[in-house]
């Protein structure tokens, strides 16, 4: 009855080591391209930061900026390589990612506030309520990852 059961479950047209093998080659294809594309950013971010003008403040908030887009790029890259030790996507992971993406806009929200002076009243608020909204979402997003943790913690007792 054991064998009936065990045919019963692969019924798929590909077996499935076939469609594993080339899920795990795009996957690798995909690693390399983000691979590629964050030394592209890195390169990039330091060309524009030499010819900011004026590099304070300007420059040195453009490049912060640019190096919190590459570390995002990189925990990407690192969701996807995990991919392969792990078999699954893991939601700390992406977690983690929103909380760096939030971040990185209040920061450039916050920044573009200090710099400009010109800005409307209706502008300004509108800056003020998406960092306060971005501000829900880091802090929605830490509670998530906490949630998540303490759930793994209770699994491995």
């Amino acid at each position: 009855m054991a064998k009936r059961e065990n045919l019963d479950v692969e019924t798929s047209i590909l077996p499935l080591k076939y469609v594993d093998l080339v899920e795990d080659i795009f996957h690798a294809i995909l690693a390399l391209a983000l691979f590629a594309i964050g030394i592209g950013a890195f390169f990039y971010s330091i060309k524009r930061l030499v010819q900011t003008d004026p590099f304070f403040p300007n420059g040195m908030i453009q490049g912060v900026n640019d190096i919190l887009f590459i570390v995002i790029i990189l925990e990407i890259l690192r969701t996807v390589i995990s991919r392969f030790t792990d078999g699954v996507y893991q939601l700390d992971k992406f977690l983690i990612i929103g909380v760096i993406a939030a971040v990185r806009h209040i920061l450039t929200v916050g920044a573009s506030l200090t710099l400009e002076s010109t800005k409307s009243d209706e502008a300004f608020r509108r800056s003020i309520y998406e960092m306060g909204l971005n501000a829900g979402i880091v802090v929605a997003l830490v509670f998530a990852i906490f949630l998540s943790k303490s759930a793994h913690r209770r699994k491995t007792l």
